[in-house]
């Protein structure tokens, strides 16, 4: 719509300035007692809102999961491997001396550095690694800038009793925790006091009026998105390496700006600088900015609002490029929305007067009824990916988090619809002071919106979740059994119903490999009536033998195993495994 509104209001000529014989002049609408407890009450929404968020929380979730493990997580290998393989649910970026792997002893079996390719690390390894159980500990940054912490345990030969861990996998400092989604609601406010207010300046504010009110609001919005920024980029270094929050180093914070992490904030930095160059003319009233301004604005808004999604769960998404294109849009349709909301309230409905109004406010009327559509849409489909199933919306934080913005965003449509009401109305006994008093229970409700906004950046969606339980559920079942002769360790993979694959392993008792000349084994499931079923084995070398077997249905499975290391020598033995 190409209208240029504050020209329009300025050629209704003397008219609009001087009233008519015999009428007066509406006076501008004023602060009223029930206002001004509105206001009060949404600034005090706002505050405990603050207090809420800087709260005990929870700890953070990861937002990534390792899904799988070479070797896998609590097995035995016969010979010490040459590397370590971890793959996650998605890319993930290294830290600096956080991923180790300790031997049976508690030195460093790792060497050289960890390299990462997409979802997968890669740790090389010590050659020469003696028996026992192995340590791996790790902590990397996901690729929705969240860290991922944890460790698995993997033995060679045998197991022993596993190292101590060091300190490589540190969980986030309480404070840091509290403090990151306090810095997010920072930014989003700031958007909305930024992106709305110029627009309605730009297009819907009348010359007569002084910008000077409006002009603090907008250079408010500036200080919060760069305050906010910079906040986001000191927490970032406590974050990801586990520290305090005065604890980071120069080191820290260079390898947070070399992060991808760190790239998108100093984007976001400078986008706002040259913004606030811009927005100069526009806020002074100086022939309120040319044309060629106001485009390049609009540019840098969008390059603004796309950093959001760039730091968070949309770049992770199975379709990265519709979710970063999404949350653009909801982002900005959310400031363009609360924005506009809070000019009306502070200013227009307050100072306007009744014909600068009857053109401001079925344009503002429109123009907010899109913002909405496009915020649900989007909300909507975003949801759709990040949730992926109805148990997921019912049945996690996250989904319930959904559900409440859902509900706090069906009280704001009525208020809007109450709000239109009145535009299209027009009802000279109500005057601006009901709309007003309806914004400010807009935004009241909207800044619970924001906080639950806020909240939801920090917690691992549903199908991290599903990820995450894909992976464990590709178990290796891994057990020992001994007689007074031999000692076998039997590998079960995945251990469900169908197809498993099985790794077997002799030694003898004081744990040297056991050359076994022939191998014989059988599976059974009494407890069901399912005779012995026999397993076909081959043998790989002197001690090692694999072998594949149907398992059709889930129960305690009987393996027998019979292990012929002479012409007259053999050992029997028996096991129970569980198959789900």
């Amino acid at each position: 719509m190409n209208v240029d509104l504050p020209g329009a209001i300025d050629r209704l000529g003397p008219s609009a300035a001087r009233p008519a014989a015999g009428r007066r002049r509406p006076a501008p609408a004023r602060f009223r007692p029930g206002a001004r407890r509105l206001l009060a009450a949404g600034f005090g929404l706002l505050v405990g809102l603050f207090c809420v968020l800087l709260g005990p929380a929870a700890p953070a979730s990861a937002h990534a999961a390792l899904v799988a493990s070479d070797p896998a997580s609590d097995t035995i290998v016969p010979d010490a491997p040459n590397k370590v393989t971890l793959t996650f649910s998605e890319s993930v970026q290294l830290i600096s001396g956080k991923i180790q792997v300790l031997a049976p002893d508690g030195s460093r079996a790792d060497q050289g550095e960890p390299q990462a390719n997409g979802n997968t690390v890669v740790i090389p390894l010590r050659t020469g690694g003696g028996r026992g159980t192995y340590l791996v500990s790790y902590r990397v940054v996901s690729a929705d800038s969240h860290p991922v912490a944890g460790s698995l345990t993997y033995s060679v030969g045998a197991t022993s009793t596993p190292p101590t861990e060091n300190g490589a996998a540190e969980s986030v400092d309480p404070v840091v925790r509290a403090l990151i989604p306090v810095g997010k609601y920072l930014g989003y406010t700031g958007l909305v006091l930024l992106i709305g207010p110029v627009l309605v300046l730009a297009l819907l504010w009348p010359h007569r009026l002084s910008r000077s009110g409006p002009a603090r609001l907008v250079w408010s919005g500036v200080g919060l998105v760069l305050g906010s920024t910079v906040l986001a980029i000191w927490l970032q270094a406590p974050y990801t390496t586990g520290s305090g929050l005065f604890d980071v180093t120069g080191a820290d914070l260079r390898d947070v700006l070399g992060s991808t992490f760190g790239a998108v904030m100093l984007v976001r930095l400078g986008v706002v600088v040259a913004a606030a160059l811009l927005l100069r003319p526009l806020l002074s009233g100086e022939g309120g900015g040319s044309k060629a301004d106001l485009a390049l604005l609009g540019v840098l808004g969008v390059a603004a609002l796309a950093t959001w999604p760039l730091t968070g769960h949309p770049t992770a998404s199975p379709v990265a490029g519709v979710s970063v294109v999404v949350d653009t849009i909801h982002l900005g349709s959310m400031a363009v929305w609360l924005g506009g909301l809070v000019m009306l309230a502070g200013f227009l409905l307050r100072l306007a007067d009744e014909r600068e109004l009857g053109a401001i406010l079925p344009i503002w009327s429109r123009w907010a009824a899109t913002a909405v559509a496009a915020l649900l849409i989007a909300g909507s489909v975003q949801a759709l990916i990040e949730v992926a199933s109805f148990e997921g919306l019912f049945g996690s934080t996250y989904g319930r988090l959904i559900l409440a913005k859902i509900a706090l965003a069906a009280v704001v449509m009525a208020m809007a619809s109450y709000s239109r009401r009145l535009v299209r109305d027009r009802r000279a006994e109500s005057g601006p002071g009901r709309l007003r008093r309806v914004v400010i229970a807009e935004l009241a409700v909207t800044a619970v919106v924001l906080g639950v906004t806020a909240a939801l950046v920090q917690i691992a969606p549903p199908r991290t979740a599903t990820a995450a339980d894909g992976g464990a559920a590709s178990t290796t079942i891994s057990q020992t059994v001994a007689n007074d002769s031999a000692s076998l360790q039997v590998d079960v993979f995945p251990a469900t119903v169908g197809n498993n694959s099985l790794h077997l392993y002799a030694y003898t008792l004081d744990n040297k490999p056991l050359p076994v000349v022939e191998w014989t084994a059988t599976a059974a499931l009494p407890s069901k009536g399912i005779e012995p079923i026999e397993v076909p084995l081959l043998r790989i070398t002197d001690f090692h033998a694999i072998g594949d077997v149907a398992l059709p249905a889930a129960g305690d499975w009987t393996l027998k195993f019979t292990l012929r290391t002479s012409e007259i020598d053999q050992s029997t033995l028996t096991m129970t495994v569980k198959i789900s």
